[in-house]
């Protein structure tokens, strides 16, 4: 029997449209729903039994933890209930990277998880999505993507939830991750994988979303020549539960970034200190002298996905050592 995928819509340039089908720039997103995006694709009907539901339409620049809480809580449900034996998520791509990793952190299921999108509105000539679309259904379809985490699939490619970005405002082959590379392929409806996530992800976590309404405030504060405390400060007057600071190479900072966060984390405040930079490690007490201060190091994860843990383990602690824990585990 043909397994049964569920497309959860949230809007995004794949459900886009525009005026004339050469405009892939000046669209309306989220113009189409996701009913409307399976009646587009009929050949989805070779590969899955399909239906769709619309949790959200939206731009994706406009998504929030409250529709992440909403979209988790019913993948769960579908897969746990045996609805579902997989799902595919339509979502806008500006900020797919860290819808994907929330999931990849929440989802309680081993059954295939894959958020797909496009980069040009689905009324433009040569649009990606429909082959986006199809792809990621095979790929949530297929008994290979079981147990391997939430999965990002675009132009033929199969990307961990953890590792991938957007690299490019507007190629079609934006998706990418920059150190660890692909996971695998899509090649004639067929994925093909070629290493393993390693890191811990969906029923290995120890983070449940069932009982929560909302998830802790966390801001993310950029370094730079001249960066001030007082942006760090405001957060903190504002009620902010942790800080994430994209600082310079190693996650560096300046003199009065350092006794601004130091004086913040003896509050109370959670820090975690990431970097600026595309790729590589932040090392603990490369830069600043995380021990003495109780910062906590974001690993390789860019500093949107390093506030995305650290909002999740807030739910669970508020000691460093143990968020720092998680950070090498997650």
């Amino acid at each position: 029997m043909a397994k049964h995928i569920v497309i959860l819509g949230t809007g995004g340039t794949i459900a886009g449209t525009a005026t004339y089908n050469t405009e892939t720039l000046e669209y309306t997103s989220a113009a189409i729903t996701v009913e409307e995006l399976i009646a587009l694709l009929p050949a989805l009907t070779k590969i899955a039994r399909v239906s769709g539901e619309q949790v959200s339409q939206i731009d994706s620049a406009d998504m929030s933890g409250n529709i992440w809480l909403t979209l988790a809580k019913r993948i769960n449900e579908l897969l746990s209930s045996g609805q579902a034996d997989g799902i595919v998520v339509t979502h806008g791509t500006d900020t797919l990277e860290e819808t994907a990793y929330f999931l990849n952190l929440v989802v309680k299921s081993a059954k295939p998880v894959v958020l797909v999108g496009a980069m040009r509105p689905a009324t433009a000539l040569s649009t990606d999505g429909p082959m986006n679309l199809y792809n990621a259904v095979g790929l949530a379809a297929s008994a290979a993507a079981y147990g391997r985490g939430v999965l990002v699939c675009l132009n033929d490619t199969i990307n961990s939830s953890r590792d991938v970005t957007k690299t490019n405002t507007s190629l079609q082959d934006t998706f990418k991750a920059p150190e660890l590379g692909y996971l695998g392929y899509i090649q004639g409806g067929t994925p093909y994988f070629y290493r393993l996530e390693n890191r811990k992800h969906t029923v290995h976590t120890e983070f449940d979303v069932q009982g929560l309404t909302e998830l802790p405030p966390v801001d993310i504060i950029y370094g730079y020549v001249d960066c001030a405390g007082y942006l760090a400060e405001a957060a903190a007057k504002a009620g902010v539960k942790g800080l994430v600071y994209a600082g310079a190479g190693n996650g560096s900072m300046s003199a009065e970034m350092e006794r601004t966060f130091a004086g913040l984390q003896r509050q109370g405040m959670a820090i975690v200190r990431s970097t600026r930079v595309s790729s590589g490690i932040v090392a603990r007490n490369g830069a600043v002298d995380d021990d003495h201060h109780g910062f906590i190091v974001a690993d390789t994860l860019n500093p949107q996905k390093a506030r995305i843990l650290l909002m999740l383990a807030l739910t669970k602690t508020c000691v460093p050592r143990e968020i720092q824990r998680m950070f090498w585990q997650y």
